[in-house]
Parts: structure tokens; sequence; C-alpha cells
């Protein structure tokens, strides 16, 4: 069978035809509250088991601060008898972005750095800085970068950093040599995806990623990129700790997420879900739980895309969000810290067409709604390569997850239709 995954793969643009064949018929619920309560997303979600789609869906749904309710489909894989739950494990990718971001947004609050204040302060080989002349073009014909790059920037891609999974040409090759990557996929070779060795620290890859060009000038462009990757080193060197150390400090042991990990336990294993790669109406296994990418150590604890954790520990994290710094009586941000984090941080002047913000704002790693949103503002959180997604409305008091594991996330329309299902339940 031949399985194609681009680079852009990653983040969409696969095709599906037909259902998945291998499936377990019987789909298994649970929260009988929570599928009444959201109707519309309970039979969203159960569909995809149903039509035999997905291995398992899941979604996790608090109103205010008020205990979550769980209810999901299908099993941890195909070949698994066991039932997906609230503390099933799943590769969050790019839903560990906010996370990373809340990190930095916790140093600013230290007055250790500001929000516009240049990472070269801290990181010094980023501050003669010089930009592609074309996009995407050649590396050697290059220009002095007119803006030091700061943390708002990177805080909110507008660095004019790349991603080896989006750039082009002689940048994308030049990252791909550099091990400038902001994730992993499989211990498996996976077809149209050139192996990379990533850099061997977190130290090394911003070094690395310091020698190559940018590919936008600094504060023009929202450009999906590794610049939270660079924040969990901007983090470490100005904390002290090492990143990873940094956030079960300050965010998973104070909110109690003792399932939320860069590596997964050899005794947790068996939480874990499979991911897949839907081909030709078959779900192919790209990264089975029992020899899963995520037993081993990651050569660097990825900040844009490196946690897996369970729908009950990220909306811990979502319901501290929805608190505004505080959840369960404990605090880990000032108010006026979580309302700057999940606000537009961006310029309209910034160029956002033709990208996932277009017509958006975006905070401290997150999509940002705006008033002329369809949802109106209030939104805050962002999705994962592997099918979840996760937010909050902070206007309508909801945090919200959704679970599933399949590659890319566009070959089905699990991610691009949850929010919508959860709306039909929410605005009625």
């Amino acid at each position: 069978m031949n399985m194609m995954v681009t680079r852009r793969a990653l983040l969409g643009g696969m095709a599906l035809s037909g259902a998945a064949a291998l499936l377990p018929a019987t789909a298994w619920g649970f929260r009988a509250d929570g599928a009444s309560l959201y109707p519309a997303t309970n039979a969203f979600i159960k569909g995809f088991v149903d039509r035999r789609e997905l291995a398992s869906t899941l979604a996790c749904v608090g109103k205010g601060q008020e205990e979550a309710l769980s209810f999901g489909y299908g099993t941890q894989a195909m070949d698994s008898a066991r039932p997906v739950g609230p503390d099933t494990l799943w590769r969050l990718y790019s839903m560990t972005k906010p996370v990373t971001a809340i990190a930095a947004m916790l140093l600013i609050e230290d007055g250790k750095m500001g929000l516009d204040q240049p990472i070269a302060d801290f990181l010094p080989a980023f501050k003669a800085m010089k930009v592609q002349n074309v996009p995407d073009g050649s590396i050697t014909e290059v220009h002095p970068a007119k803006t030091q790059i700061t943390v708002r920037h990177l805080l909110t891609h507008t660095a004019g950093l790349g991603y080896n999974i989006i750039q082009k040409g002689p940048i994308k090759a030049a990252y791909d040599a550099a091990g400038i990557v902001g994730g992993q996929v499989s211990r498996l070779p996976i077809p149209g995806l050139a192996p990379v060795t990533a850099a061997p620290s977190l130290a090394a890859f911003a070094d690395r990623l310091a020698e190559l060009p940018l590919v936008y000038e600094p504060g023009t462009r929202w450009s999906y990129s590794v610049s939270l990757d660079l924040t969990g080193r901007l983090v470490e060197v100005v904390s002290g700790q090492p990143f990873d150390a940094f956030l079960k400090t300050r965010i998973f042991d104070p909110l109690g997420m003792k399932s939320t990990w860069f590596q997964v336990p050899a005794s947790e294993v068996h939480r874990l879900t499979t991911n897949y790669a839907p081909v030709g109406g078959i779900l192919i296994p790209m990264d089975p739980a029992t020899s899963s990418i995520y037993l081993d150590k990651p050569p660097y604890p990825f900040g844009g895309g490196g946690l897996v954790s369970s729908a009950r520990d990220y909306d811990r994290f979502l319901a501290m969000l929805l608190g505004e710094g505080e959840t369960g009586g404990v605090r880990i941000m000032k108010t006026e810290t979580a309302r700057l984090a999940m606000s537009n941080l961006i310029d309209d002047a910034v160029d956002r067409k033709g990208t996932f913000i277009e017509g958006e704002g975006f905070g401290a790693g997150g999509r940002v709604s705006l008033p002329t949103s369809a949802t109106g503002e209030g939104l805050y959180g962002w999705a994962g390569a592997a099918g979840t997604v996760g937010f909050v409305d902070r206007v309508r008091g909801y945090r919200v997850g959704g679970y599933t594991q399949y590659m890319p996330s566009d070959a089905l329309p699990f991610q691009s239709g949850f929010a919508k299902a959860f709306y039909q339940d929410a605005l009625r």
C-alpha cells in the first residue's frame, strides 16, 4: 500500500477516500449526562466511530469551574479492547504551544523579561539576523533585518522564522540539515517525509537556527513557525531551569497535571492511543502505542509540539485559563497576565492573508477571536496535528477539548468540525 505524507500533510493536504475498514464496529460511550447536555457534539464525535473512520473520539467540556464532562467512543487502538476515557493519553502536538507561551508569560510576570524585549538580550546569537530577499527563495541573497526579534514576536508567530513542514526550497533544506524540527512522528519511516536528525539539545537548536536567515521581516507577517520551540530555549535561559523542569514546577505540578509529559513513562503506555494515517479507506498505524516514539526521550523538549497528555489534564490547564490564572483554589499567574496572554497581541498591520488566522487575532501561542469572528470575541486556543483541539470561551464560560489521533488533521473533518458542532449546543 502506498502511504505518502508530504511536508504540509502534517498540517493538512492528504485526501481520504472511503471509510476505514479495520475499526471496531461497536462504539463505546460514557458520561451520558455529557452526551445529553451536548447532543450535537456527541452525535458529531460518535459518527466517526460508527462510520469506522476513526478508532476513537472524545469530548471534554467544562462550564465555568465546574467539573468537566467527558464523553467518548471507541478504543485506544483498532486492535485494543481498552475504551478511551478522560485519562487516555493523546499526542497534543501543537496544543503544546499555548502551554509554552504561558510559561513565557510567567517569566514576564516575574519581571525577568519583557513582552517587547529583544530576545537577543538573552540569546545574543539572534542580534543581527538576516532576512531572505524572497521568502523561500535563496538563502544567500539576504539583507539585514530592520527589526530585532522580540518576545512578543516569538509568542505570536511574527518573528519571521520558518517551519520545515511549511517552507519550501533552500530554507526548508537548511532547516532539515540543521535538525531544526518542531516535533516527532514515529520510529517508523514515513513515506514522503525525509528522515531528519533533530538537533541534540535546545541550546544547539537555538544556535543553529540563529545561523539561518529569517523568511520574513520580524513583526510584518504571521508565519507559522518554530518560534514556540525557540521560546522553550528562551524560557530555560531566562529561568535558569531546563525547559521541561520549568513547566513541571510552574504549571504541571501546581495544577495537578500528573499525566502530561514529553516522554511517556513505560508504566503508562497502557493508556496511550495509537496514531493513524487514513489512506485509501484504511487507517494505517503511523505510531503504534506499544512502540511509540513518545516512549523515547526526545532530543529536546519540543515547545511547539512535543507534549502527550490526557483530556483530564489538559482540562486543568484550560480551567486555569478560564479562571484567569486560577483553578481549584490554586493561582499560578495574576489575572492581568492571563488576560494579556489571551488577548490579541498582534497589530492590525501584521499580514495574515492566506494564513491559518486570516481574519482572526493571535495571543500567546493561540488563536484569539475578534468581535468580527463568527462566535464573537472571547475565544482562545489552538489545535494539534493529530486531530486534537482545545480552547476556552471566556464570554460564554466554556472550556472545550476534542480528542482523537490521525494525521494529517484535514484528512477527516473531525478537527475542522468539532467546534462548529459544539456551538450548535452552546448557542441553542
